[in-house]
């Protein structure tokens, strides 16, 4: 995939966000009945039609495909294999969190970054080993849509997308920046290795969704409404992680499904 069609692809899925807008709202309730309205703009969801539609789909591609996947690579690919799978996507992530640790003015998470990225790239087989966590460098993860949360920009109303699930208009746009600014897949695209860019999503998706197997489970066993928990476990990460886990309560699981890690 060249760089304008990466272009092309994230404006033709901003194109359908501002159609989502338009034609899948939920229609608020009436002004007078308070409590309603309170529980309406408590969940942020307007557009919860289009999102159960839309999460009905994914879970429909997630039983028939996603999930299996991910159980046959658990079964087939020892934990051993798969610590070093998650070493090596999170060391090639270590640019994009460098970049987001300095927006965010934190110097020494930035630090820390490049510390990590330095060690296990030199000494850990080009990411394959993460030997900066056991010297006392612990891996962090940052985003654009929390960078985007720290300047002040809001997180929009609730939103499903296909596919990678859960997330809101700023980190939808956090994600559309990320696509086009990693520096690993500009330099896989410019080569002509567009294949490796693929492939690199893919296995991150299906290592995410292996180590989800058990919470989602879990979730949707326990919730009598299972996208209404999926909701509330997502909007909880993702004030849990702009506030770099500070006063996050209870641990909610990293529930979206993006292209990194």
């Amino acid at each position: 995939m060249t760089t304008s069609s990466r272009s092309i692809a994230v404006r033709f899925a901003a194109s359908l966000f501002a159609i989502a807008l338009v034609t899948g709202c939920a229609t608020p309730p009436p002004a007078e009945d308070k409590e309603a309205v309170a529980e309406f703009e408590q969940t942020n969801d307007p557009l919860e039609p289009m999102n159960r539609a839309v999460f009905d789909f994914n879970d429909a591609v997630d039983k028939a495909l996603i999930k299996p996947v991910a159980q046959g690579y658990r079964a087939v690919v020892p934990a051993y294999g798969r610590e070093r799978v998650r070493d090596l996507l999170n060391n090639l992530r270590s640019p994009i969190v460098l970049a987001n640790d300095m927006l965010q003015g934190e110097p020494d998470r930035a630090m820390q970054t490049l510390m990590r990225f330095a060690f296990n790239t030199g000494f850990g087989i080009g990411g394959l080993f993460d030997v900066a966590a056991p010297g006392g460098i612990p891996y962090h993860d940052e985003d654009f849509g929390q960078t985007f949360a720290v300047w002040g920009v809001g997180e929009g109303p609730y939103l499903v997308l296909p596919i990678l699930g859960p997330s809101n208009p700023r980190d939808t746009t956090g994600l559309a920046v990320e696509w086009l600014a990693d520096p690993f897949d500009l330099w896989m695209d410019n080569t002509g290795r567009d294949w490796v860019i693929w492939t690199r999503a893919g296995v991150a998706g299906i290592d995410k969704r292996e180590s989800l197997i058990e919470t989602l489970d879990e979730v949707e066993k326990s919730s009598l409404d299972y996208y209404a928990a999926m909701r509330s476990l997502y909007r909880q990460r993702r004030a849990a992680d702009i506030k770099n886990g500070a006063d996050s309560g209870q641990p909610t699981p990293n529930l979206h499904m993006s292209l990194g890690n």
